[in-house]
Parts: structure tokens; sequence; C-alpha cells
């Protein structure tokens, strides 16, 4: 699962949005770690000024945000001016962790059996307040003469404390810098007395603390509950606005195409492509594996300013714009959720392949994660070198191939995989589109664009991993039992040519681009196409209403903007993914470069629905129901 991945401490310099901003905006933007704290007492003061009672101002977060870097110097400003000020951790209101791990323990099943290194669990479907006792939290907010209350920490801003906030600061912090937090054990989990393993520190965060986090800031953003907005990720340099300032940025940059800020993860079977063509520095890693160019829970966006670089994660961006990016019907299907990702897997120059994987359809999602989403994928080939394949569908007994993989975990001897398991040729521009259920694989020797349907986690059920062992020297976990579930060992060689890796339909062409569709299939709510753009080619694209994703997959550079707003525009270069925003109806894409390009393009069907099972609307009621009773 992605969020077990380790990230690497690497921050792309190319990846910034650059907007026009109005200068009244720029100049509330605060910059600096005493500058903010400043900034912070200031605005005690001036609120407590025309008040009879206490002021009360909670400073809340995303997991990881580090609170007393900025309360702390706060509160000491407030005192030398003579100020009674109390700081107030949220930790003395929690309930004690043995409460929160009953609370949890549904979330965080033991069974080893079929998740062997307990990756997988449930989403916590309550909230952060579960985790607050209130009789704790009214003592220590009874009233003690203080004339400044700084309340901090994860669900400070809660609904359950809302009678006693008067004010809420938010610290936000990029899923990067969580993660790297957590590798660096910066933190423990709400309640905890100490900290747990890595593995199970973030197994915990994904299933319940992030859950718990992302929603809260969620129902801050559409309250306008959120007075003074904090860039928490660099805790060497804080940047801070007020939050109708946040309101503004984000308002301008969902007007223009923008690109992600990319996350790279090293891998046991990981290349050297994305590191040549985007001149990572050799000491980073000894090889990238994965990209995540355009996970919307796994990046941010970065935004230039005059005074800094506004490094947003992504996920608030979708929460506080999201059906201006996104379309008004998207978000109604899709929960807020952005649906779609976008990832690179490079094995260019690796000496092996992916695992043999697959990936299960939304039954299985929902019955067993409580997530409304299943895992199809894509894999559209960018680059390859010699002799690459892509291997999906079976060209053998599935079933056999099933059992001496079982056997194999034991055994660890090798298996034959090829005999078992279809493969075609890795061609740039080839895309097979994978929906769930279908075994398959990322050849060695090449680099794949990747792309997933809405799923929060990432759900691969390792089948066949060639008895690799990962840099501790631990056979790599395999989940037989799991995808033997989910398995459809039907989807044969005969079926992947007539369903999932079709030749190019033909959509236009013109003298400036030829457009085909490349990857279409019924078990699936998006559809690919390349445009293929001769030397300074001219494409016009509309939206109707949605979102469009574009990857520079060939050539050197492209010129993406509205046809009707020219000055909303983004310039690409060769593997950058960026993403055409509704609000953009009519875009035009031209060649740039001194070479032609071919662009991959993504987008939702024209009269897409997300599930296809009808148990999903019954089963997503009824958790509907559980969690408004555990609300009462």
């Amino acid at each position: 699962m992605s969020f077990m991945f380790k990230p690497l401490a690497y921050d792309d310099p190319k990846a910034v949005n650059r907007i026009a901003l109005p200068q009244e905006t720029v100049e509330q933007i605060t910059v600096g770690n005493k500058a903010v704290a400043e900034q912070i007492a200031s605005y005690c003061t001036r609120e407590t000024l025309h008040r009879e009672r206490r002021f009360v101002l909670a400073v809340d977060g995303y997991v990881s945000a580090q609170f007393e870097d900025l309360t702390a110097p706060a509160a000491a400003i407030l005192r030398s001016g003579g100020t009674k000020v109390r700081l107030l951790d949220m930790k003395e209101l929690y309930k004690s962790q043995e409460e929160i791990d009953r609370l949890t323990q549904e979330s965080l099943p033991l069974n080893y059996e079929d998740d062997p290194v307990l990756l997988f669990g449930r989403l916590y479907r309550g909230k952060i307040d579960d985790f607050i006792d209130a009789d704790k939290a009214k003592k220590a907010l009874e009233d003690d003469g203080s004339e400044i209350i700084l309340l901090y920490g994860l669900g400070s801003a809660s609904d359950m404390l809302r009678s006693y906030v008067d004010a809420v600061a938010y610290i936000d912090v990029t899923p990067k810098a969580a993660a790297i937090r957590a590798r660096e054990k910066r933190f423990v989990n709400i309640g905890d007395r100490q900290g747990r393993p890595f593995s199970l520190l973030m197994r915990r965060n994904y299933y319940v603390d992030f859950e718990v986090a992302v929603q809260l800031r969620k129902k801050l953003l559409k309250e306008n509950r959120i007075a003074l907005y904090i860039l928490g990720s660099d805790e060497n340099n804080y940047v801070m606005m007020p939050g109708q300032v946040l309101g503004t940025v984000l308002s301008a940059l969902v007007r223009y195409p923008f690109r992600a800020k990319p996350v790279y993860l090293e891998g046991i079977w990981g290349g050297e492509y994305i590191r040549k063509i985007r001149n990572l520095p050799q000491d980073i890693a000894p090889n990238v594996a994965w990209v995540f160019d355009m996970i919307p829970m796994e990046v941010s966006i970065v935004v230039e300013t005059e005074k800094a670089l506004l490094d947003i994660p992504f996920s608030t961006f979708v929460q506080a714009r999201g059906t201006e990016m996104m379309g008004e019907r998207c978000v109604k299907e899709f929960d807020g959720y952005f649906p779609i990702r976008f990832n690179y897997d490079d094995t260019w120059h690796s000496d092996g392949n992916m695992s043999v994987q697959v990936h299960p359809d939304e039954e299985f999602v929902i019955e067993n994660y409580d997530e409304f989403g299943r895992q199809d994928e894509a894999y559209y080939v960018i680059a390859t070198g010699h002799g690459a394949r892509t291997y999906c569908g079976f060209c053998g007994d599935g079933r056999e191939f099933l059992e001496l993989a079982k056997q194999s975990e034991t055994t660890h001897e090798d298996i034959d995989y090829r005999k078992y398991i279809n493969s075609v040729e890795s061609i740039p521009g080839r895309q097979i589109m994978l929906p769930a259920g279908t075994v398959h694989a990322s050849g060695r020797n090449q680099l794949i664009l990747e792309l997933g349907s809405l799923t929060i986690g990432s759900y691969t059920y390792k089948v066949y991993d060639y008895n690799r062992k990962d840099r501790d020297g631990n056979t790599r976990p395999i989940h037989t039992k799991n995808a033997e579930k989910v398995l459809h060992f039907e989807r044969d060689s005969k079926w992947v040519r007539e369903n999932i890796a079709i030749d190019p339909i033909l959509v236009e062409e013109t003298k400036d681009y030829t457009e085909y569709v490349v990857g279409r299939t019924e078990l699936m709510y998006y559809e690919t196409r390349r445009v293929e753009l001769a030397t300074h080619g001219v494409y016009e694209g509309k939206n109707n209403g949605q979102f469009t994703v574009v990857t520079v997959a060939d050539g050197e550079s492209v010129h993406i903007y509205s046809r009707s707003r020219p000055e909303f525009c983004f310039d690409a270069s060769f593997l950058d993914i960026v993403t055409i925003p509704a609000t953009i109806e009519d875009y035009v894409i031209e060649a740039t470069g001194y070479q032609p390009v071919v662009i991959h393009k993504t987008l939702l069907k024209e009269g897409y629905t997300r599930y296809k099972n009808p148990k999903y609307n019954d089963r997503k009621q009824e958790t509907d129901r559980q969690t408004e009773n555990r609300k009462g």
C-alpha cells in the first residue's frame, strides 16, 4: 500500500505553478517562524481587545504538525506584554490509550493469516471527537483567570470543543512531510503514550488518524472556520496567511492548468529512467521505483508568490475547490474525491519485474475495508529498453499457477511464471487497461505511466514476487489468500486482446494532430487517448463540465491554455502531468519545441458511473446509518 512506502526527502524544484495574485493578497502572507509567532500573538491580542471574557485559539492541524514550534513562542511574546496566557495540549484531553485502542480495534484487525505483515484494515467511520474525553475537556477549559488560552493539537477545533473555542488556526502538512516525520519517529498516534514501529504507526495513521484529520479539515474549510492558515511542512520556515487569503489563492489556482509536486520513492525493482530525465541527485536513493506525480492523497501543489513558495496539500485544494476543479457531477459521483491517480513505474535498466499482482473490485473493497472505491489500473508505455514486456491475464492454468505460488511462499522455489502469465510486447504508445481482478505486472526495462481509479488506499495483492527479499533481508509479503478471492481466472490472452489491450481507434486527423482512443473498456469509468502533435501543431479540446488530465508522453514541451482566457496557462515539459480543471471549458495545447509531441489524455467517459455493483448503495447507506448512530 502506498502509505507504507518511504518517500525520498527530495523536492522537485520544477514543479511550480505561477499564477496572478492581487498584491494585497500577497502582502498578507507572513513568512518565517518568528514572524508567524508574532502574528499569532498579535491576532490574539486584537481579538481580546473588546471581549469581556477570555479568548481561546484552537491551533489544530494535520497529522505530524509540530504545534509547539509556534504556540510556545507566541505564548512567550504575549506574556512579555503582560498577558496571562495558558498553553493547553490536546494530549491532556484525550481518552486513555486503552480506550482509543478499543474504539479503533475493528479498523486494525490482527489477521496474520491473510495479512502476514499487517498492511490492511478498515477505515474508521467515526470522528476525532470520539477520542476526546468530554469531562477532561470541561475541567481543563474552565475559567482560571487566563486572558488567552492556546489550545493546540489534533482535534482542538473539533465539534466537541466548538463551544469553548473562539477562533481556529490550522497547521497543514503535506503527506510526504508527515511520512518522513513518521520515519524519523517525530510523533505518535493520537492518544498513544509511546511510538509504535513504523509500519504499525502508518497503518494506524492511514485507517484512523489520517482519516479523522482529513474529515475535520474538510469540515473547517467548508464552514470557513479557519482564521489563520499555516503551512507547516518546513518547520524551519513556517508560512501563514488569513483563511480568506488561502481562499483567494485557491480560487485563482483552480482557473489555471496546474501540476502537482511529485513524490519519489525507492523500490526493489526501481530503475534509472526518471532519474536521468529529471536530473535527480544520484545520492537520494539507490534507485527510483515509483513517482507519485498526481496521486491526490499523497502529493501537494506548489504556488509561487513574491514572498514564498506555498506548498499546499493537494487534498486540501480538492476539499476547498473540488467543484470548480472537477465539475459538479464528478464531485457528487465520487463523494468529493479526485477520481483518478497518476504515477510512474520505473523498471528501466533494473534487474527485475514488478510483482505479479491483482487488485480487488468494489464489492471486496466495500465488504473488507469500508472504502467506497475499487482499484482499476491502466499501464501506458512511455519508454522501453531491450526485451520489455507487460504481463496481463493468464496464458496457462491460472489456478495451477496460484497453487504453485502458495507453495512457493513456504518452499521459496521459483516458478516459471511466463508459462502461466500472458504478456504483450511493450511498445511506446501502447495502452493496457487493467480492471480489478486482472492479474498483471510491469516487466523490467521500461517506464510506465500508471493510472488508477478512485480507491483512496492501494490494495495490491502480490501473487508471486520471484522470492525476492527487501533491503532488510526479509522475504517480501505475498497475499495469495486474498488474491484467490478476487482473481478472474477466465481473463486469458484472447480476452486481453479483445478487451483491454485494444488497437488504437482513430478519432480525428488534421494537419496539426492525430487523435486516437487507446484505452477503453466497459469495466472502467475513464478512458485514455493519444494525441500525436506535429512540430508546432495545435490541438483544441473541450472539458464539457469536467476535467482532463494530460501527460507529455513524448517530445519536448507544450503550452496549455484556455482558448477564451489565454492568460490561464501552463508550460509543460516531457513527463509533466497537468490537470486542466473544469473551469476551463475550451483548452488549447500547442507543441512549442523543435520536435513533434505525443500527449496522453485521460478523461471520464461520457455517461460514466462510479459503480456497477448495486451492493454499493446498500452498503454505503448502512455505513452512513452506523456513523450517524455513533454521532448520536
